[in-house]
This record gives C-alpha cells, structure tokens and sequence, in this order.
C-alpha cells in the first residue's frame, strides 16, 4: 500500500465517520473507495465494516446527552440489532463472493433512493402523531431484518434506523439519532467480531486506517451534525454510490 492511497483510505474513514454520526451512509464513500483500489468486494465489505466500529462508537459517545434517559429502551432495541447482524455477518461469510458482487449493486441502489429522501423522510417524521410500528413485535422485527442488512452490507442502515424508529417512538429527532448511532455501531461491531472469530476476508491496514480516521470522524460528526449541508453531503454519496455501481456491474 502506497502513501497516497493509506491517506485517501484514512480521510474516506474520516468523512464516513461524519457522516455515519450525522445521517447514516458513510459506507457509500467508503466501500467504492477500496473497490477502485482494487480489493475485491467481500474484502473491502469486511474491512469496512471492522474499520467504521470505532467511528461509531465515537459518534454514539457524541450523543451522550441524548441518550440520558434511554438505557434501558436502548439495551431493549440493541438485542434485535445484535442478532440481526450476527446473521448478516454469517450470510456474507457462507455465500459465495459471487453472489454479494450480484447483490451489492441492488443494495447501492437502494440506498443511494433512501439518500435522496431522506429530507422528504425528515419532514414526515418531524410532523407524525401516530406511530404505526410502535405495535408489539413489529419495532424490534423491523431491526432484525435492518441488522441482517447491516451485518451482511450495511450501507444507509443508519436511514432505514431513522426511519424506523421515528415511525415508532415520540422523541425528537435528535434523541432518535442518538439511538441510531448506537445500534448501527453495535451491527457493525458485532458484525466485525463474527469476522475476526472466522478470520476471512479481512484486510487489517486497511481497517487500522478506517478506524483511524472514522473515529476522529465520528467526534466531528457529533459536534457539528447541525452545520453540515445535507445536498453537498448527499450530493456526493450519490456520485461515488453511482460510480461503485458503475465498476461492480461493468
């Protein structure tokens, strides 16, 4: 690994850690990032996901005067995240390569839509007065099948999070975020562990980076989550999450 691209790796983990705290995509600049430097995809899913641990955590600990209150809803919701991402870390590992080279495209997609909503999302959460999933068994359900996706790729998980949550529960917004950046980083912590025990695909300078700079990214995010430009910043998810779908299906 050359100098330059150490530095490109460590300042994606840096904006990803950013902007994991402040909305939840950070993998779409991440991801196609090593994919141009030309891991293989599976790889750079798995270090990615072992390398933003720490930026999430940092992002979590960022918030930590919006969880006051929530220990116990948030160690009620973080079983189902738990397990989800156990079963998205065990899929990754089990299916073949080829088949999360065929997916992951889908998924880019998917969240690169879920990007371009989410102000529209924003507003219908901000102005709700029921809670449709608040229904016993469909919240923690609804985190389960986020978690599988958040073990198994995890890009915008933090959106589907937000989404989720804000369809369930009263709370402001920001005290929602808060939630968000714990269970999104417990996925992926979790998902990372499954990696480590199994020994596969795990490429540890580049990890090392990620983690690096995600964590100076997630104290960044959680300060000045405010202050950020939400079309700059979703404008250039889209460009990269385009360009990974570009080079994945090409």
């Amino acid at each position: 690994m050359g100098a330059g691209e150490a530095v490109a790796i460590f300042a994606a983990g840096g904006a990803a850690g950013t902007i994991n705290t402040v909305v939840g995509s950070g993998t779409l600049l991440t991801f196609p990032l090593l994919l141009a430097f030309g891991y293989e995809p599976v790889t750079a899913n798995v270090s990615n996901t072992i390398g933003l641990v720490p930026g999430s955590v940092a992002g979590a600990y960022g918030y930590r005067a919006e969880l006051g209150g929530q220990r116990r809803r948030v160690l009620w919701l973080a079983i189902a995240s738990l397990l989800g991402g156990i079963v998205g870390a065990v899929l990754l590992l089990v299916l073949p390569a080829s088949a999360f080279k065929e997916i992951v495209p889908v998924f880019i997609a998917a969240a690169l839509v879920l990007v371009l909503v989410q102000p529209w999302l924003t507003r219908r959460l901000a102005g709700r007065h029921d809670h449709p999933l608040h229904a016993r068994g469909v919240l923690p359900l609804s985190l389960f099948a986020i978690g599988v996706y958040g073990g198994y790729f995890g890009a915008a998980q933090g959106i589907l999070l937000l989404a989720v949550l804000g369809l369930s529960l009263s709370d402001p917004l920001q005290r929602i975020n808060a939630i968000k950046n714990v269970l999104a980083g417990l996925t992926n912590a979790v998902a990372g562990v499954v990696f480590v025990i199994a020994a596969s695909h795990v490429s540890w300078a580049v990890a090392g980076l990620l983690a690096a700079g995600s964590l100076l990214g997630g104290h960044l995010g959680a300060r000045v989550a405010r202050r950020l430009s939400p079309p700059v910043l979703r404008g250039a998810i889209v460009v990269v999450g385009v360009a990974a779908i570009l080079k994945l299906v090409l």
